[in-house]
Order: C-alpha cells, then sequence, then structure tokens
C-alpha cells in the first residue's frame, strides 16, 4: 500500500489522526514515504569502486549533495541499516583523511 501525503488532510476537526497511533508527525511520515534507494542514482551519477571477489562490502555511508525546488543545495546524508553512529562517525572521518593530499604530494591549495 502507497502512502498518499494528502490522505488526512480532510479529517474533521477534533479526529485523532492515524499518524499519533505510529508515533511520528505528518512531516515525518511524508518524509518517510519519500525515501527512495539510491543505486540507481548512485549509478547514473557514475560512481564506481573496485570490489574483488574475495572481498565483501560490510557498510556504506553516502553523501549527497541536492538542489532544493527554492534553488539552494543541502547535504544529506544515508547509510547501510545496522550501522551505528560511530560506524558512521568513524566511516567519514577515515574517507575524509585518505582524501586529504599527503605531506608534499601536491599543493592542493591552488
Amino acid at each position: 500500500m502507497r502512502f498518499r501525503p494528502d490522505a488526512y488532510d480532510d479529517l474533521p476537526s477534533g479526529t485523532v489522526s492515524p499518524l499519533r497511533n505510529v508515533g511520528m508527525t505528518r512531516e515525518e511520515v511524508v518524509a518517510v514515504a519519500q525515501r527512495r534507494e539510491l543505486g540507481q542514482l548512485i549509478d547514473e551519477l557514475g560512481v564506481r569502486q573496485q570490489i574483488d571477489p574475495d572481498e565483501t562490502v560490510c557498510g556504506a555511508v553516502v553523501l549527497l549533495t541536492v538542489e532544493e525546488p527554492d534553488g539552494h543545495i543541502s547535504l544529506r546524508c544515508a547509510w547501510s541499516d545496522g550501522m551505528t553512529w560511530i560506524e558512521r562517525i568513524g566511516l567519514l572521518r577515515a574517507a575524509e583523511r585518505a582524501e586529504l593530499p599527503a605531506d608534499g604530494a601536491h599543493d592542493w591549495r591552488v
């Protein structure tokens, strides 16, 4: 069953919204309903990584820059199911370090 964001707009005054039963605001329910898998999107952006047949990918953190309808650019983050916040932060920090130039490697200020 697909969620319609406008499904509860016409409830009579004083009616208890079914959203209260799940402990979420209407905005949170709409946000969850609009989530989508990122695999195809990442493929379309040309993101690639060499994974050898004997290697296992244990998790992923994906950073996205998204242009919103009003023209603002926002930063969003998605991650694999089951990752703790400490794993996500650790992965982000390790990636940040790997992207920084090594001492004397090249002048990255140009």
